[in-house]
C-alpha cells in the first residue's frame, strides 16, 4: 500500500471512530471532568453564578453524620444482597442444570423478574408489604399467624432486609444464567472420572464444581458489589430514604441533597467519593477472586 493510499485509509478510519467518539466525550468525558469541578463549588445545581469553596464539600463528608450513616446502610445492603444474591442463584442454576423436564420453562420463569424494572417491582413490593391489604401480612392472617404481621417497612430494624430481599428477588435470575452456562460448560468426563474415584454429590460440588466455575464467581460478585453501591429505584419508590434515614444509601443521599435539597456541589462530592470506593472495593474483589480461579 503506497503512502497516499494508507492516508486516505487513516482519514476514512477517523471518519467511523468520529460519531462515537463525539457522543462519548459529550455523555461521558464532559460530564466527569465537569463533575470533578462541582465538587469543589457550592453551586445550587440552578444559579449560573458558581462560587468555588475548595475541599470543604470533602471536608463536610468526613465530618458528616448523615454520610456516616448512608455508608453503614449501603455497606450492610452490599454485602447482604452480594452474599444472598449469589447463594440464591447458584441454587437456581444447579436446580435448573439438574432438572430433566421443563429446564426451559424454569429457567424462563426464574429471569422474569429481571425484566421488570426497578420502579415498577418498588412499587409491586410495597404493595405486598403494606400492612393493612399486603399479600405478606394476608397470607400469615390467613393461616393463624397474624400475631407475626409487622409494618415491613415502617419497622427500623427490618426496613433495610426488606428492600434487600426485593433486590435479591429482582437480581437474582440475571445470575443465575451466567451460573448456569459456566455449569454446562464443566466437562463430563472430569464428572464421570470422580463419581468412578468414588466421589459423593457433596465432594464433587465442592472440590470439582466450584473451582471449574470460579470465573461465573468473579463476575458475578463483581456485578453484584456495583449494583449493591449503586441501588436507587426500589429505595426511592419504596421507602424515600426512611424511616428516618434508616435506608438512606450514599447513591440516595446524592440525590436528596443535590436534587432536594439544592446542593449539587456537595451532592457531587459525595458521587465522586463513591466512584473512589467502587474503584477501590472492585479491585480489591477482583485481585481475591481472581487468585482462586482455576485455569483450564
Amino acid at each position: 500500500m503506497n503512502k497516499k493510499n494508507k492516508v486516505k485509509l487513516q482519514k476514512s478510519t477517523y471518519g467511523f471512530i468520529a460519531p462515537a467518539f463525539i457522543l462519548y466525550s459529550l455523555f461521558v468525558i464532559v460530564p466527569t471532568i465537569s463533575s470533578v469541578y462541582y465538587s469543589f463549588t457550592s453551586w445550587d445545581g440552578i444559579s449560573p453564578v458558581v462560587r468555588f469553596i475548595g475541599l470543604n464539600n470533602y471536608k463536610e463528608i468526613l465530618t458528616s453524620a448523615r454520610f456516616g450513616n448512608a455508608l453503614k446502610n449501603t455497606v450492610i445492603l452490599t454485602i447482604f444482597i452480594s452474599l444472598l444474591e449469589n447463594a440464591f442463584a447458584l441454587g437456581l442454576a444447579l436446580l435448573v442444570d439438574n432438572v430433566k423436564i421443563g429446564k426451559n420453562f424454569f429457567r424462563s420463569a426464574f429471569y422474569i423478574p429481571v425484566l421488570i424494572s426497578g420502579i415498577v417491582s418498588g412499587f409491586i413490593w410495597k404493595i405486598m408489604y403494606n400492612y393493612n391489604f399486603g399479600a405478606i401480612n394476608t397470607i400469615l392472617n390467613d393461616i393463624g399467624l397474624g400475631n407475626l404481621k409487622q409494618d415491613w417497612l415502617g419497622n427500623n430494624k427490618l426496613t433495610l432486609i426488606m428492600v434487600g430481599l426485593v433486590l435479591v428477588w429482582k437480581g437474582a435470575g440475571y445470575y443465575m444464567i451466567i451460573y448456569l452456562a459456566s455449569l454446562q460448560s464443566v466437562s463430563t468426563d472430569v464428572i464421570e472420572a470422580s463419581q468412578i474415584d468414588g466421589a459423593n454429590a457433596i465432594q464433587r460440588f465442592r472440590r470439582i464444581i466450584i473451582p471449574l466455575i470460579s470465573g461465573a464467581f468473579t463476575i458475578n460478585f463483581t456485578l453484584s458489589l456495583i449494583n449493591g453501591l449503586k441501588v436507587f429505584d426500589q429505595i426511592n419508590v419504596m421507602t424515600d430514604g426512611g424511616p428516618g434515614f434508616t435506608t438512606e444509601t450514599l447513591v440516595y443521599l446524592l440525590y436528596k441533597v443535590g436534587f432536594n435539597e439544592g446542593r449539587q456541589g456537595f451532592g457531587t462530592a459525595v458521587g465522586m467519593v463513591l466512584l473512589f470506593i467502587i474503584i477501590i472495593l472492585n479491585s480489591l474483589q477482583q485481585k481475591f477472586l481472581k487468585s482462586r480461579e482455576v485455569q483450564l
